[in-house]
Order: structure tokens, then C-alpha cells, then sequence
């Protein structure tokens, strides 16, 4: 008899999924939140700094395990476009790249800027990559989802990087050109919402809404936009309240690797109650048990997914190109 047949391993990280990167963006956005809460609540800006230190690290680690994928083969990128799991990734890598820029500016400005706009023009490339999948796809591939929020409105978290660099011009520029594709990504969906409800794994992915308006409150609050800033506070809290309200429904299917689309939602809604508050009041009493109860919900959502890969089953759950 011939010997069985044995099947070569796949190399070292060949097959890392790009569903490692939300949940590393709603950490880089939890350090951010906690640096926030320094001069609202008077806590040592030094936890800030510490998980901000930590996640960069991370991201450094999972982006280096990433990279040796398109550096073997650079078509698998449009395979990772063609899933939800690995479009949400891609855009989740570059908007970190943002975020890390963002937390670098106290600190080395000149290589911040230069980081941010590596990860803007990372950016760029991958919507454009986007938009050739979409149109070279089928016509059931071109639905509106929320994750098209992290492709086509995810430029603003390059306002955070700018207001954080001292320079509000761009992220007012940023902040106005990000209102009209979020407006048509909100309608569309709330129309699809009304014709049908999304299956039961895919409901997570509806927390992402939530990210847009807060992050616009952010930037128009560190862009000297107050009126702007209480607008879109106020529309980030009817959306909070109305995905707290369907907390059960969204979760019906259980935890999966999809629950990266809550952390990084949760952390920019917190962070913007801090802001609109500046810890006083009731609703700085409401900002600081959202930081709280984020501090809990993301380590433990990241850990989750990230032992996943580790134990390597999160690409196969998620269809994750190789290499």
C-alpha cells in the first residue's frame, strides 16, 4: 500500500485573518478614551499612556503577522475583499495605523504626521482595491452593510489624528466630507432594516452605525465645532439608545468573531460623552461608567477573538485568504 497521503502545514502566519484588527481598533480607542478621562476626572493620564503603549505593540505584532501574507502573494488582498470578515479587517489595520498616529502626536509629532499620511493613503488604496471588488463582483456583492462605514467613512479618524497634531483646518475639511457618505450608508440602511431584518450572525455588525456620529462629535468638538459636536452627540445617543435597547436581539447567535464591530463603537461613544460632558454633571457621571463598563467588554471581546487565532481556527471561521 502507498503511504497516506500527508499534506504540507502552511508556513508561518500564510493564513493570519484581517478579523484580528477591529477589536485592536477598539483598544487603540479605549487607550485614547482613558487619556480623555485624565483632565475630566482627574485619573493618572499614565493608564492612558500604558494601554496606549501595550495595543501599539499588539498592533505592531498582528500587523508584521499580516504583511507576510500579501508579501508571499498579493492577490489574496482581493480575496479578503470579497468576504465581510476580511473588508472589516483591512479597513480596521489602516484606521489603527491612524490611531497609533493620533497617540504618537503628544509625543513625536513629526513622525505622527508621518504616520498619518502613510495610513491615508493605506486607506485610499484599499477603498479603491473596495470599489474593483465590488463592481468585478456579482450584483448580491454590492449590498450596504455598516462595514462600509469603516471603508468610505473611516477617513474621519484621521480628524482625531489631526486635531491631535494641531491642525483643526484638516479635520473640519475631513469632517465635512465624511457627512454625505455616512448620510447614504444611515439611509440605506435604515431602509434595508425596514424591508428585512439581517440574519442573526450578522446583527452585530449593526453596532458600527453607531461609530460615525461619534467620531464626528469628537473631531467637531476638537475642531472648535461646538454647535456641530452637540448635533451629531445627540444623534450618537439616540442610536446607543436604540442598539441598548436591542442588545438581546443582536446577540441572539452568540459570540462570535463578528463581535469586533462592538468595541471599537462603545469606545468612541464613550470617549465622546467625556468630551460633551468634561466629566460634569449627569452625563459625565454616564461617560465615566460607559469608560468603565468598555474597560470590561473590549479586553474581554479582544482576548476572545485574539485567542482565537491563536488557537487557529478564527481564519477558517472567518474565510481568510492564504498565502
Amino acid at each position: 500500500m502507498p503511504p497516506p497521503l500527508s499534506l504540507p502545514k502552511p508556513g508561518l502566519w500564510r493564513r493570519t485573518p484581517p478579523a484580528i484588527f477591529p477589536p485592536i481598533l477598539g483598544l487603540f480607542g479605549l487607550g485614547l478614551g482613558w487619556r480623555e478621562a485624565a483632565p475630566a476626572f482627574g485619573v493618572p493620564a499614565a493608564i492612558g499612556d500604558m494601554i496606549v503603549g501595550a495595543v501599539a505593540l499588539l498592533y505592531l505584532f498582528a500587523l508584521g503577522a499580516f504583511l507576510a501574507k500579501p508579501l508571499r502573494r498579493a492577490g489574496g488582498l482581493l480575496e479578503e475583499m470579497r468576504v465581510l470578515p476580511g473588508r472589516a479587517g483591512l479597513a480596521a489595520a489602516s484606521l489603527s495605523l491612524m490611531l497609533l498616529a493620533a497617540s504618537l502626536a503628544p509625543l513625536a509629532p513629526v513622525l505622527a504626521q508621518g504616520l498619518a499620511a502613510l495610513a491615508f493613503g493605506v486607506h485610499v488604496a484599499l477603498v479603491v482595491l473596495l470599489v474593483y471588488v465590488l463592481r468585478a463582483g456579482p450584483p448580491e456583492g454590492r449590498v450596504v452593510t455598516p462595514v462600509f462605514h469603516l471603508s468610505f467613512v473611516g477617513f474621519i479618524i484621521g480628524g482625531v489624528a489631526a486635531n491631535a497634531l494641531g491642525l483643526p483646518e484638516i479635520a473640519r475639511l475631513l469632517l465635512w466630507a465624511m457627512i454625505v457618505p455616512a448620510a447614504v450608508i444611515w439611509a440605506i440602511s435604515a431602509r434595508q432594516l425596514l424591508r428585512q431584518f439581517p440574519p442573526a450572525p450578522l446583527r452585530p455588525l449593526l453596532a458600527i452605525h453607531l461609530a460615525p456620529a461619534s467620531l464626528f462629535t469628537i473631531v467637531a468638538q476638537g475642531a472648535g465645532l461646538g454647535g456641530m459636536a452637540t448635533a451629531f452627540g445627540a444623534l450618537a445617543v439616540v442610536l446607543a439608545v436604540a442598539l441598548l435597547a436591542s442588545g438581546r436581539w443582536l446577540t441572539e447567535a452568540g459570540f462570535s468573531e463578528l463581535w469586533g464591530a462592538f468595541t471599537f463603537p462603545l469606545v468612541a461613544f464613550a470617549t465622546e460623552m467625556i468630551l460633551v460632558s468634561g466629566g460634569q454633571g449627569a452625563l459625565g457621571l454616564i461617560a465615566g461608567a460607559l469608560l468603565l463598563a468598555a474597560s470590561g467588554v473590549v479586553p474581554l471581546i479582544a482576548y476572545r477573538i485574539l485567542k482565537l487565532w491563536a488557537q487557529g481556527t478564527l481564519a477558517a471561521k472567518t474565510n481568510a485568504a492564504e498565502a
